[in-house]
């Protein structure tokens, strides 16, 4: 009975996260297709964090932190689906991640003409921080500098604030994690923890601010559209995305601190996650598969 409770958890889980009950949704053939690791590889240290369960902290938190950019927010009122379908808008996020970690160089390169087409026709304009009007495309370099640092600082931060450990460091981690984003073009992006440190305050300082659509997109993702049993466990999770955030992040995005309780509610959920889904991902598994199947020797 404990087998079978784990599995429908496991299964209900997958399908929220992937839209696949077994979490190999269709584009998992992706992973499979072509030969070798893939930019990364299973030593390295963007697979020992992104096939954490902490990614889930993580990947609110980066949504949280790309509102706080008004081009990220303008795109995302214009041009996003997050109200009519969010789960879709999360297993697409989901995608591009998982494929960009663990695919073959040829998988990368299909998935970043994918999303690199759908950039291509996101535009608009917004009002800087120092109130003039600018426009803006998701291909430009600052945005994506922006969204590919908001990605990394919060897988990161909420990797060691769970208590999950790099084996290769954190800054092996900015450095490896930066060869993602040049299939997008991006080229430049940090190389340490200290450059990311400090590229984040940079845009603190020079972008970051509330606007008028802020209230609504944070108030979205705080509570979007889910199921009694799912949004319980999302409450959980985006409370311990904000106990990671800096108190400027936090007036920005108008969230109030929460207690330490969050965090030891949220450890807790991840560590029995973690037990629920048991070993490798199967995003994982298959790009093991796959490396195995394709070595010189095999």
């Amino acid at each position: 009975m404990a087998i079978s409770i784990r599995t429908r958890m496991a299964n209900r889980f997958r399908q929220i996260v992937s839209g696949s009950p077994d979490g190999r949704p269709d584009w998992v053939k992706l992973i499979a297709a072509g030969s070798g690791p893939g930019l990364f590889g299973p030593e390295s240290a963007v697979w020992q964090v992104h096939g954490c369960i902490a990614t889930l902290v993580g990947g609110v938190r980066a949504l949280l932190l790309q509102a706080m950019h008004p081009a990220a927010l303008t795109g995302v009122s214009q041009h996003s689906r997050y109200e009519s379908d969010p789960l879709g808008r999360l297993a697409g996020t989901a995608r591009w991640l998982t494929i960009t970690t663990f695919g073959s160089h040829e998988a990368i390169a299909k998935e970043a003409a994918r999303v690199n087409a759908m950039h291509s026709k996101v535009s608009g304009s917004f009002d800087a921080k120092d109130g003039s009007a600018r426009t803006y495309r998701a291909s430009d370099p600052r945005y994506l500098l922006w969204v590919h640092c908001a990605f990394t600082d919060s897988f990161l931060r909420s990797h060691l604030a769970y208590g999950f450990a790099i084996d290769k460091g954190a800054d092996e981690y900015v450095r490896e994690w930066s060869q993602s984003a040049t299939g997008l073009g991006l080229v430049g992006a940090p190389q340490s923890v200290a450059e990311l440190d400090a590229t984040m305050a940079e845009f603190m300082r020079d972008d970051l601010g509330t606007r008028e659509q802020t209230h609504d997109v944070v108030k979205f993702i705080l509570k979007p559209p889910l199921g009694f049993g799912p949004l319980l466990f999302y409450k959980v999770l985006v409370n311990g995305a904000i106990f990671t955030l800096s108190k400027e992040e936090r007036e920005i995005l108008g969230l109030k601190p929460v207690s330490r309780f969050w965090h030891w509610a949220c450890a807790k959920a991840l560590h029995l996650l973690s037990w629920t889904l048991g070993g490798e991902s199967p995003s994982q598994e298959v790009a093991r598969e796959r490396i195995a199947r394709t070595a010189p020797n095999a």
